[in-house]
């Protein structure tokens, strides 16, 4: 199924899609003017996951931000989000009705071509490809996707792209244009020495980016 993303019912992501680690990062830099962010809370217990979540919740509410929760999916239709984010094992876990059922948008993270089609057999509202560079917040399996394959991934999805790992703001518009509607930043945020400078800096680039396409 090929989407639409300037379908009515289709909402378009910020070109700027930062990742962060908690509600208090949340708290720290969605009030400059993000559009768009991901919990990706990890390791709590299920007190402190719905906690983080609503919380996370109330402050993108209050500033107009888009939430998207990585991950716990049955929190996120409980609390009443509109954004899950998951991974493949965690898609393989998952009971995808219930999400659709609950009205949930979904996101899924890919690496190859085996977990592309499994991510676009539960037809997700985006696909996310990583890591586009290398990225050293983590260790991944996987070498870097590179340009070439943000193009042809851009061509098999059919619906919106995110592209991940090891953007920085200097890459982003490579990253664009090869087919990426959208940039997922973490590292470039988490370790930067001054985060909120950055994010303006990437805000700036975001609002460009917007006006040039006319949205």
């Amino acid at each position: 199924m090929i989407r639409d993303p300037s379908a009515a019912n289709e909402p378009r992501l910020d070109p700027f899609y930062p990742v962060l680690p908690d509600a208090g990062w949340i708290a720290r830099l969605v009030p400059l003017g993000l559009k768009l962010v991901q919990l990706r809370f990890k390791d709590g217990d299920a007190a402190e996951t719905r906690r983080q979540i609503s919380q996370s919740m109330d402050i993108c509410a209050a500033n107009g931000c888009q939430l998207i929760v990585n991950d716990y999916w049955r929190e996120a239709i409980a609390l009443g989000a509109d954004y899950i984010h998951l991974g493949q094992e965690d898609l393989a876990a998952a009971d995808v009705e219930a999400i659709k059922e609950a009205k949930l948008r979904l996101g899924v993270s890919t690496h190859d071509h085996a977990e592309l089609q499994t991510a676009l057999a539960v037809d997700p509202d985006y696909v996310a490809l990583g890591p586009i560079y290398e990225t050293k917040l983590k260790k991944m399996k996987w070498s870097p996707q590179g340009l070439e394959r943000v193009g042809e991934w851009h061509q098999l999805a059919g619906r919106q792209l995110v592209a991940i790992g090891g953007i920085t703001l200097e890459r982003a518009e490579a990253v664009r244009q090869a087919g990426a509607c959208s940039i997922a930043v973490v590292t470039d945020l988490v370790t930067h020495e001054t985060p909120e400078a950055r994010v303006e800096e990437w805000l700036a680039w975001s609002r460009d980016v917007v006006a040039q396409s006319g949205e």
